[in-house]
C-alpha cells in the first residue's frame, strides 16, 4: 500500500540515465629529437564502444556498451597516406598501456631508474628523444577496466574480460580510430607487450577476417604465443627446458657462474635445453642413474643451485622456486620480470617467491609520472582511479575458447601472415625475462605453420634487460633504434 503521507510533489524521480559521449580532449606540443623539431598534436581520453542489439530479431539500436579511454599522437602536417600509425597496447591480463606509452614509444618517458640504482620518490618525467613517433603516429589503447576504461552504467565488466571479447572490444577501437581519423591507406602496426603479444597477434587474424583490414607489421615484445610454454603444469615438461637459458643468464648476472662470457654461458644452456635435458626428462624413473647423476651436474652449473636442491626436485626447477633459491645464501629474491632486480620476502626460508621485487620496483614511478602527465600535461581530468593492472581483469579473465587445451595464438599468426604475405614480425626478448623467457618465444616462432618463403618476413631481437626491458637505460635506447628500423622497412613506402 502506498504511503498516505507521499504525493506527487514529494516523491523524487529518479534521474533519467545519462547516455554516455566521448570526451577526448586534445593538445598541442613540441618535442625536439635529435636535429627534428617534432610538432604534434595529443589526443586523449575514452570513446564510447556501441554494439547493435536485436531482441526478437528486432533492432534496439546502436547501443553504449563501454567507454574505452586512449591517448593517440599525431604528427602535425604530415601526409596521412605515407604516415605509418602504431596501435600500442601492454598485456596482464588486465594492464594497462602505462608502460610501453611512458617506458618506450612515447613522447614523454618516465625516470624510473634499473636494477641497483632505483630513483627515488617522487620521480621525474623528461621528453624522450628517440620517441616512435618521429617514425610513426601512436594511439595506446586501455582495454576495458584498465586505466580509466569502464563497462558503461548497467553493463558487466566481466563481458569484456576474456579472450575474445577482448580482440572484438579492442579491434573496435581500432576501427573507430582509423575511420575517424581517415587513416585506412595509412600503413598500419600493432604493437604489444606480454599478453599484448597475444593480443596483437589474435587482432592480426580477427582485423583481417572481421574488417579486412591488412596490417604491415606487428611488434611482439617479451611475447607469449603458446602458453604450454610457460605453464607449469603435472606433466608438462616443456617450461624447465625453456626456462633454462634465462635461468642460467640470472645466474650468470649475479655471480653464480664465474669466469664465463654471458654468450657462452646462453649457447652452453641453449644446446643443453633442446638435447640432453628433454631427453632426460622424457625417461622419468626409466634414466640411468649415471645419466641423471650428469644431469644433475649440468643443471647446477647453469643455474647456480646446489646438486642436493636440484636432485631433490627431481630435474625440475619451477621458476618461482628458483626467484627464492637461486640468492637464498644472500636472504634474497630475484625478479621474475627481470631477474636483475633483487628484493626480500618476510620468510627467508620460503619455498617459493611470495613477490616480484622487478615489477614492485617500476610500479611507483610509473604510476606518478602516467597521474601526474595526464591531468597536469594533457589536460584530462578524471576522478576515477587509473588501474594501471586491474585485479578484477585477471580475476575474471576467461579462456573459455580453449577449454581443455593450452591458450595459443600462434595459429592465428600463421594464418596472418599466411594471408597477407607483406606482414611482417618483429620480436623483441630480453635475456633477464623469466616470465617470458627467450628461448620460449624461439621454441614457438620456429614451429609456426608458415611456408619458407615467409620465414623472413620475422625478425629476432635481444637485449640484456628483463620483461620491460626499456627500463635498462643502454637497451632502451637500442630497442627504440630497432624498432624505427623495424617501422620504415615495413611500411612499404
Amino acid at each position: 500500500m502506498a504511503n498516505p503521507e507521499q504525493t506527487a510533489e514529494t516523491v523524487e524521480a529518479k534521474p533519467a540515465k545519462v547516455t554516455p559521449v566521448d570526451d577526448l580532449i586534445s593538445t598541442q606540443h613540441t618535442l625536439t629529437a635529435g636535429r627534428r623539431k617534432l610538432e604534434y598534436t595529443a589526443t586523449t581520453g575514452r570513446v564510447v564502444l556501441r554494439k547493435e542489439v536485436f531482441t526478437d530479431g528486432k533492432s534496439d539500436g546502436h547501443v553504449p556498451k563501454a567507454e574505452v579511454f586512449l591517448t593517440a599522437y599525431t604528427l602535425d602536417d604530415a601526409d596521412p597516406g605515407s604516415r605509418p600509425v602504431t596501435f600500442a597496447f601492454n598485456g596482464g591480463p588486465g594492464s594497462s598501456s602505462i608502460w610501453l606509452h611512458l617506458g618506450l614509444l612515447g613522447p614523454r618517458r618516465v625516470v624510473s631508474g634499473d636494477a641497483g640504482e632505483l630513483a627515488p620518490p617522487p620521480y621525474g618525467l623528461v621528453d624522450n628523444a628517440e620517441t616512435l613517433l618521429k617514425d610513426s603516429d601512436l594511439v595506446f589503447i586501455d582495454p576495458v577496466s584498465t586505466g580509466y576504461s569502464r563497462a558503461v552504467e548497467g553493463e558487466k565488466p566481466g563481458e569484456f574480460h576474456g579472450f575474445t571479447a577482448d580482440l572484438e572490444s579492442v579491434g573496435e577501437v581500432i576501427r573507430l580510430w582509423t575511420s575517424r581519423n581517415g587513416r585506412w591507406m595509412s600503413p598500419k602496426f600493432l604493437a604489444g607487450e606480454s599478453y599484448g603479444t597475444t593480443r596483437a597477434a589474435g587482432l592480426a587474424a580477427h582485423l583481417q577476417d572481421r574488417y579486412g583490414m591488412y596490417l604491415n607489421g606487428i611488434v611482439l615484445i617479451s611475447a607469449v604465443l603458446e602458453f604450454s610454454t610457460l605453464d607449469f603444469t603435472p606433466g608438462n615438461d616443456l617450461p624447465f627446458t625453456l626456462f633454462l637459458p634465462s635461468y642460467a643468464a640470472a645466474a650468470h648476472y649475479h655471480g653464480l657462474i664465474p669466469d664465463r662470457e654471458l654468450d657462452e654461458v646462453l649457447a652452453d644452456a641453449e644446446r643443453f635445453a633442446a638435447g640432453r635435458y628433454p631427453n632426460a626428462l622424457a625417461q622419468g624413473n626409466r634414466i640411468p642413474a649415471g645419466y641423471r647423476a650428469e644431469v644433475v651436474s649440468r643443471l647446477a652449473g647453469l643455474t647456480g643451485l646446489s646438486e642436493d636442491y636440484i636432485d631433490r626436485v627431481n630435474l625440475r626447477i619451477e621458476h618461482t622456486r628458483f626467484f627464492a633459491e637461486v640468492l637464498r645464501a644472500r636472504r634474497q629474491v630475484a625478479g621474475r620480470l627481470d631477474a636483475r632486480f633483487t628484493g626480500w620476502d618476510a620468510d627467508a626460508a620460503g619455498e617459493t617467491s611470495t613477490d616480484d621485487p622487478s615489477f614492485r620496483a617500476i610500479i611507483g614511478p610509473y604510476t606518478a609520472a602516467l597521474n601526474h602527465y595526464l591531468h597536469a600535461e594533457l589536460g584530462y581530468h578524471n576522478d576515477l582511479p587509473y588501474e594501471f593492472l586491474s585485479s578484477q581483469a585477471a580475476r575474471d579473465w576467461s579462456f573459455k575458447e580453449f577449454e581443455n587445451n593450452h591458450v595459443t595464438v600462434a595459429d592465428k599468426l600463421a594464418e596472418a601472415m599466411r594471408a597477407n604475405p607483406h606482414l611482417k614480425v618483429h620480436v623483441a626478448s630480453g635475456h633477464y625475462d623469466c616470465a617470458t623467457p627467450y628461448f620460449a618465444t624461439e621454441h614457438t616462432v620456429a614451429r609456426l605453420q608458415i611456408p619458407a618463403e615467409l620465414r623472413d618476413n620475422i625478425e629476432l631481437c635481444y637485449y640484456p634487460a628483463g620483461h620491460m626491458m626499456y627500463v635498462h637505460e643502454p637497451t632502451r635506447r637500442q630497442q627504440s633504434k630497432d624498432l624505427a628500423a623495424f617501422i620504415k622497412g615495413a611500411s612499404n613506402r
